[in-house]
């Protein structure tokens, strides 16, 4: 059997990091263990491995899984194409599908299985070799189709977009938060004729004033205190292809006039330069607000929105495309039980009443959101479940193995101990025996000193030897023992039982959130 490469575990339980450690090593040729991750960048530049298993709590008594998260952030800015896995408990799977979004390759529930951690771990390092045979060639954007709906608005918007997508005029995309204003931006991308290139978005309300020039158009060496080294822009990053400027009407009114001469020269000049740069670019922009209202109150420059709407497109809310509603929960809902491995769902009639029914004012984004809850929330049920039918078996075991302390303390009093005691009674009395039949008339006692044997006549002959009280000394100490070792087991399963009760009570928290 072929091993993969060399794996990182960091994990703060050493009994883990031994368990995990005699497991990987049939499947991996070095196998290096950290009990704490101060030192994980270092290791990860020393030692390159394939891929990092990441427990997602360090700090007793901490555990929100930021320390992972921050940890998995670190990594990836030491090697970002490292693949990740993310070793987590039961109560922290949200954190780790939040560790997904934020560049994790998969992640382990503990207690784990042995066979799925191998195949998790194998296919992350398989994936990373795979990456550097292929090397880091940059590929254009292989975007997922849109889903244009049956509704006649969609239909409508579906072929103006493949009319003008072809085209370099500029588009601005109006409509509600969540009604997928970007996807159709990428779209529009994916179907022009720059489509080999990757299509560059910004997000204007997110950039700082401050930052706003060198954020769009770049700056040289030394024209500012952190400019360190010259800094392409997105203009020139968008150069050949498409530049998406999301939440246009978040822009500033008095940077309004920066951009927009841009737009008109079709070049910029970085900051702390001189020299113009032509640059050859698509512009789409996205806006939720009212430019047209905007302008009338002088927030928005007028000449602005002239250059940027060359051709205005509208997306329907997805209240106003009702017949879309079920076949894109039914999308989502395919999608999301795949990535929680669930078993498919399908929508009950009434439940479909209710998709539809409901307005929808966060649309799209919206409807993903509920559905991925929902998912989740069923995913926790199923999980409940496991746990409570787990919680049942070990109440059993434990009322089991009480019963058998119970049977052992009473075995042990009632029959052991009385027996070990007259033995030990007779053994020192066939001691005595043995002393007194030494003794002979008119010499002294050697214990009393007496002379005189009055109960001499009282002892009898030897009933039990020094190797048969051994043996019933020993019969006792083994009773303690057991003893000892159910009263031991008792409070394991205890404890046990008290740990499941606090995960089925945390799970039932969790179920009562998500309602």
């Amino acid at each position: 059997m072929s091993k993969s490469g060399t794996i990182i575990i960091v994990d703060d339980n050493k009994g883990v990091l031994t368990a995990v450690q005699i497991l990987l090593k049939n499947y991996f040729s070095k196998v290096v263990t950290l009990s704490s991750p101060v030192t994980l960048t270092t290791v990860i530049r020393e030692e390159m491995p394939e891929v990092v298993l990441l427990d997602m709590n360090f700090t007793s008594g901490i555990n929100t899984g930021n320390e992972g998260l921050f940890w998995l952030h670190e990594i990836k800015k030491v090697r970002p194409e490292l693949p990740v896995v993310l070793f987590t408990a039961y109560a922290d799977i949200d954190l780790a599908i939040r560790g997904i979004k934020e560049g994790a390759s998969d992640f382990v529930v503990k207690p784990w299985n042995n066979q799925k951690l191998v195949e998790t771990l194998q296919a992350a390092a398989s994936s990373a070799q795979h990456g550097r045979k292929t090397g880091n060639k940059k590929e254009p954007v292989n975007t997922p189709p849109i889903y244009w709906g049956e509704s006649k608005p969609m239909q409508q918007l579906r072929m103006l977009i493949e009319k003008v997508a072809t085209t370099d005029a500029n588009i601005l995309i109006t409509g509600e938060n969540g009604t997928g204003k970007e996807m159709l931006a990428r779209e529009i991308h994916a179907l022009s004729n720059r489509r080999q290139q990757e299509m560059i978005a910004v997000d204007m309300g997110a950039i700082t004033e401050s930052l706003f020039e060198s954020e769009l158009f770049g700056h040289v060496k030394g024209s500012f205190t952190d400019a360190h080294a010259d800094r392409t822009g997105k203009f020139e990053a968008a150069d050949h292809s498409t530049l998406f400027l999301d939440e246009i009407g978040n822009l500033p009114y008095h940077l309004q006039a920066k951009l927009l001469t841009a737009i008109q020269r079709r070049s910029i000049v970085r900051v702390g330069s001189n020299t113009p740069i032509p640059i050859d670019i698509r512009l789409i922009c996205a806006t939720n607000r009212n430019l047209q209202e905007m302008v009338d109150r002088e927030e928005f420059r007028e000449d602005l929105l002239y250059r940027i709407n060359t051709i205005h497109i509208e997306i329907p809310p997805l209240r106003k495309r009702k017949e879309d509603i079920i076949p894109l929960a039914e999308r989502f809902i395919i999608r999301f039980c795949k990535q929680y491995d669930k078993e498919p769902m399908k929508f009950s009639p009434a439940a479909k009443e209710k998709l539809i029914a409901y307005p929808w004012y966060g649309n799209i984004r919206e409807l993903e959101h509920a559905i991925e809850k929902d998912t989740q929330r069923q995913q926790s049920v199923r999980q409940l479940q496991d746990l409570m039918t787990e919680q049942q078996k070990a109440q059993k075991e434990l009322e089991r193995r009480s019963q058998r302390a119970q049977q052992a303390e009473t075995w042990y009093f009632s029959e052991e101990k009385p027996a070990y005691d007259r033995t030990e009674r007779q053994f020192f009395q066939s001691m005595a025996g043995n002393l007194a039949r030494k003794l002979k008339e008119n010499e002294p006692c050697p214990v009393c000193g007496s002379r005189e044997h009055p109960r001499l006549a009282l002892y009898t002959e030897d009933t039990v030897t020094e190797e048969q009280f051994q043996k019933a000394k020993e019969r006792q100490q083994n009773a303690l023992q057991q003893m000892e070792e159910h009263k031991k087991s008792l409070t394991q399963q205890e404890e046990r039982c008290k740990m499941l009760e606090q995960q089925v009570q945390q799970m039932f928290e969790k179920a009562g959130a998500m309602n």
